[in-house]
């Protein structure tokens, strides 16, 4: 599609912990939105939701053919360990943060950064639209 920067923003969250879950995220390039994804997740761990948006979100650049990514979410632990500063030590990531490491490898640019939670608005809507339509879904 573009060799143009895709910004992205992601979040994830549960009602519980574990409890009811969604994932959001919002593909913007050029400052125009390209894609948004809101899933219920079932129910899942906050940790579990954050890692799946962003599965979820890389997957979807990558079939729009975006070759560079920022991606901008407000799990610090996730940032930290997609950037190999915490490592990985619960079983449920384990997975997740794998295939989270192999998207990102395909990407010629990957960027991720923490931002505070009112940064990162329109990704947190998406995700708390997913558990309020739990049951739509």
């Amino acid at each position: 599609m573009t060799d143009k920067l895709a910004v992205i923003y992601v979040d994830g969250g549960s009602r519980g912990n574990p409890g009811p879950a969604g994932a959001g995220a919002v593909i913007k390039v050029d400052n125009e939105i390209e894609a948004t994804i809101s899933k219920f997740l079932g129910t899942a761990t906050n940790n579990v939701a954050e890692y799946t948006g962003l599965v979820l979100a890389l997957e979807k650049a990558f079939d729009l053919g975006i070759k560079q990514v920022d991606v901008y979410m407000d799990s610090e632990l996730v940032v930290k360990q997609m950037k190999g500063i915490y490592r990985v030590k619960n079983e449920k990531l384990i997975p997740l943060f794998v295939k989270a490491r192999a998207l990102a490898s395909k990407f010629p640019s990957f960027k991720i950064s923490h931002v505070r939670r009112e940064h990162n608005t329109v990704a947190d809507r998406l995700a708390n639209e997913a558990m309020d339509n739990a049951h739509i879904s």
